[in-house]
């Protein structure tokens, strides 16, 4: 059985993508989780949703339009187990949540979407959330299709998440599942 051991609360993590990066450029940031994940105890982490914000220029504005030089998008992953600074396909069992943000420069249009993908674990109030057991979370961000803007671009992530007691059976299941391939 899973259960609640603290209410909601946010973590935070920001890549900075490098001004006039070329297509393709990715860049990884660590979300240190060692301080609520406890094996012994059976605590983990349950992340209920998450929250990418793109960010450009010396302000930390939202301008759009110099993010890339061309059409293209700005891709985002959260896993659970590091892929290094590649993008991993939506079957793996370490995708937490993803995002896309594409612009249309030619019509100064911008669309995104973000996704989370929930365990079914546990208690109704917990069976949309993913269960962490790793102790480290894993940011990695890019440009695709264009070369980014001459400003930093800066993609953060916000996660809501509460630290949960798992059952032995729940542990090792979600260990299992998260070393697992895809």
């Amino acid at each position: 059985m899973t259960k609640s051991i603290t209410g909601s609360f946010y973590l935070t993590e920001t890549v900075i993508l490098p001004g006039a990066s070329a297509s393709g450029t990715r860049v990884q940031a660590t979300v240190d989780l060692s301080a609520y994940v406890n094996v012994p105890t059976g605590q983990a982490i349950a992340i209920e949703s998450v929250d990418f914000i793109v960010q450009n220029g010396i302000d930390f504005g939202g301008d759009l339009a110099g993010m890339l030089v061309n059409n293209g998008c700005i891709s985002t992953q959260l896993t659970d187990l590091n892929p290094s600074t590649a993008l991993v396909q939506a079957n793996n069992h370490s995708l937490v949540a993803s995002s896309a943000l594409n612009i249309d420069k030619v019509n100064s249009i911008g669309t995104s979407q973000s996704d989370l993908f929930p365990d079914n674990f546990g208690p109704a109030n917990l069976s949309e959330a993913f269960l962490v057991v790793n102790d480290t979370l894993y940011l990695t961000s890019g440009n695709d299709n264009s070369v980014s803007g001459a400003n930093n671009l800066y993609v953060t992530a916000r996660i809501r998440a509460r630290v949960v007691k798992l059952s032995t059976k729940d542990w090792m299941a979600i260990a299992i599942q998260s070393t697992a391939e895809a």
